[in-house]
């Protein structure tokens, strides 16, 4: 089992920035990706950027440029660095993590004001 725990949420106004953490416990050592995605009031989950052991990062075509997924694997805790930030990307942004299964963090809100 891996237990995912967010912090950094919150309200901005467009263009500022915010960092999301998401620490990981448990059988972590299990775990070949790590990233986050999110869920705008009435759309689908939707991936936002995830790092792949041994592939490297994804990212969402509408964030590349803005957005930094990060690792650190002495901390067992994966960062997503958000700047220039829009009202669209306002949603719950929730910690992902995989294994031979696929765990969710309980999310944290953003809100990008206008």
């Amino acid at each position: 089992q891996v237990q995912l725990v967010e912090s950094g949420g919150g309200l901005v106004q467009a263009g500022g920035s915010l960092r999301l953490s998401c620490a990981a416990s448990g059988s972590i050592f299990s775990l070949n990706a790590m990233g986050w995605y999110r869920q705008a009031p009435g759309r689908q989950r939707e991936l936002v950027a995830v790092i792949v052991s041994g592939e490297g990062t994804n990212y969402a075509d509408s964030v590349k440029g803005r957005f930094t997924v990060s690792r650190d694997n002495a901390k067992n805790t994966v960062y997503l660095q958000m700047n220039s930030l829009k009202p669209e990307d306002t949603a719950v942004y929730y910690c992902y993590a995989r294994s031979i299964r696929i765990y969710w963090g309980q999310g944290t809100p953003v809100t990008v004001s206008s």
